[in-house]
């Protein structure tokens, strides 16, 4: 049966590279061998899944947003050439979620020996050898290469052909090494194992002692190391002779191991460039270079605020697209920044994280006291403070300086974000709306201020000092729609982008918290035309221009 199954071609059709139409159905050894099957190498499934994909127009890395143009075409090549990678950027440039998107969606399941630590292929073991583990008698190594661990081995001797098999995901053969300092070469290939020593009384030098590392780990798999050039010189030398023959030693065993892997490592520009911080060696057989950027389109930095975020609940908050774009908006400003250290980056993490921040301070304020949706508004926007990171390059890195540029780069986003949309409003309605404010009428705004609330005082909430306004009402409806029309093209590009809202909405045009944040954005717009027709006093007064 084995030498039939090792010696005629498969009877099966593929559905992935090296995957049967019908693998779910493949529980045991005597399945697999029935079917003649054969696994396909890494490269090769990496490679054909990819093509598949294409051909079919499904995109392989979801949740990478904004690389279509450039860098995702680079990955491609790179795959289809089989070259290992080294992605260079900055911080929260995406790069170990891309090296997870690769794992997740080109590589196949593949059937290993259930339990088995090194992800081990049945028939990958020569068939002579098959044969006599499974008729239980010594096996005759005829070479030092590791086929399977002495585990599986002695699984298939005392199961035979009902040894069970499970087939395994790509992303539970992807492992993950941040290079530290307290990483160690035996991390990566392997060491002796003590308590094997003891527990099975074997030899020092015996295979049986050997514990594996990460590369062994990820056999068939994928190994992303990230900030490569932090690792020193004599831990980037044990990567060499498996980039290049793909196998590798350890210690004293006399043996070698061929984990068929791809690598895929990090590093951050200023390492990249800097000599000896990759050993010459270890740069040159990483085969594709591929440097990584920032989102360069506001939409693409939204969207992946959106994808990012994490919202505990997330029914209960309305996010005015106007708010998320002005968050966006400061990232974007702060990466142009000459004050601002850009060799160290602006992360989108620090969009994200605002954004989460802005809306937990709606709901700390308004929502868990009023039982009012979460809805943040540009009162609420002094909140990111503490979710705002950047180091600066020329004036002192001090908190107060980084607040100050901070401060700056809030006011300049607001400005730029509220101007956009105050231009959709006509000439006549911003004349009539300066008349009613030069009646020495003021609107008092404060993030302590609800929408709607029923008072006495009738600046205790917004819809009442509205009432003082009729051209401003108007507008406020009139701009409702517009944010509407924004949230819908918004829309189309979350479901392109196959995004899951969780119930998060960006709009509600009867709630009344909505409707106030829509009149901070007014009242923003109309501070900051070429010609201001109301000024922002403090305590959140805006009045006549005097």
């Amino acid at each position: 049966m084995v030498l039939d199954s090792y010696n005629s071609d498969p009877t099966y059709n593929e559905i992935f590279p090296g995957v049967p139409d019908n693998y779910k159905e493949i529980k045991t050894l005597k399945d697999l061998l029935e079917i003649n099957y054969r696994h396909a190498k890494v490269d090769n499934q990496i490679r054909g899944n990819l093509i598949m994909l294409l051909k079919k127009g499904i995109n392989p890395y979801r949740g990478i947003i904004g690389y279509d143009d450039d860098i995702i075409p680079s990955i491609n090549r790179g795959i289809l050439a089989g070259h290992d990678l080294l992605l260079v950027g900055q911080i929260g440039q995406a790069k170990t979620k891309l090296s997870e998107a690769i794992s997740q969606n080109l590589l196949s399941p593949i059937p290993i020996i259930r339990k088995s630590l090194t992800n081990d292929i049945p028939t990958t073991i020569r068939p002579e050898q098959m044969i006599s583990l499974l008729e239980d008698k010594e096996i005759i190594h005829y070479s030092p290469r590791f086929t399977v661990s002495k585990e599986t081995e002695d699984t298939i001797r005392n199961n035979g052909l009902d040894t069970k098999i499970d087939w395994i995901s790509g992303s539970e053969r992807y492992r993950y090494i941040l290079a530290t300092p307290d990483i160690s070469v035996k991390d990566l290939v392997g060491q002796i194992d003590a308590i094997k020593i003891a527990k099975k009384g074997v030899e020092i030098y015996n295979i049986e002692s050997y514990s594996p590392g990460q590369l062994l780990q990820a056999r068939h798999g994928i190994l992303c190391i990230d900030e490569l050039p932090v690792l020193d010189p004599r831990k980037q030398v044990s990567l060499l002779s498996v980039l290049q023959e793909g196998k590798f030693t350890t210690g004293s065993y006399p043996v070698y191991f061929e984990p068929d892997l791809k690598i895929i490592a990090t590093s951050n520009p200023i390492d990249y460039t800097h000599s000896g911080k990759i050993i010459e060696p270890l740069f040159d057989r990483l085969r594709s270079h591929i440097k990584t950027r920032y989102p360069v389109k506001l939409i693409d930095e939204m969207l992946i605020i959106i994808q990012e975020i994490k919202l505990s609940e997330p029914k209960n908050v309305i996010l005015p697209i106007f708010v998320l774009k002005a968050l966006a908006t400061i990232t974007q400003l702060a990466r142009t920044n000459s004050d601002i250290n850009q060799d160290k980056g602006v992360s989108v993490r620090m969009s994200v994280h605002s954004t989460e921040a802005i809306i937990s301070e709606a709901e700390r304020v308004r929502s868990l006291i009023y039982n009012v949706k979460a809805v943040p508004r540009f009162s609420d926007i002094n909140s990111i403070h503490q979710t705002s990171k950047f180091e600066l390059s020329e004036l002192d890195d001090n908190n107060q300086n980084r607040l100050d540029i901070l401060d700056k780069l809030i006011a300049e986003a607001i400005k730029i974000t509220a101007r956009e949309y105050i231009q959709n409003i006509q000439g006549e309605d911003i004349m009539l709306l300066k008349n009613e404010f030069s009646k020495n009428k003021k609107f008092i705004v404060s993030q302590n201020l609800l929408g709607d609330k029923n008072s006495s005082n009738s600046h205790d909430n917004y819809e009442n000092q509205l009432k003082n306004f009729p051209t401003l009402l108007k507008i406020v409806d009139r701009m409702i729609d517009i944010d509407e029309n924004e949230k819908n093209f918004f829309i189309k590009n979350i479901e392109y982008n196959r995004i899951n809202l969780n119930g998060l909405a960006f709009s509600n045009k009867q709630d009344k918290e909505y409707r106030a944040s829509i009149l901070e954005l007014i009242l923003e717009g109309l501070r900051n035309l070429d010609n201001p027709i109301i000024d922002r006093r403090e305590k959140g007064i805006y009045e006549n221009v005097h």
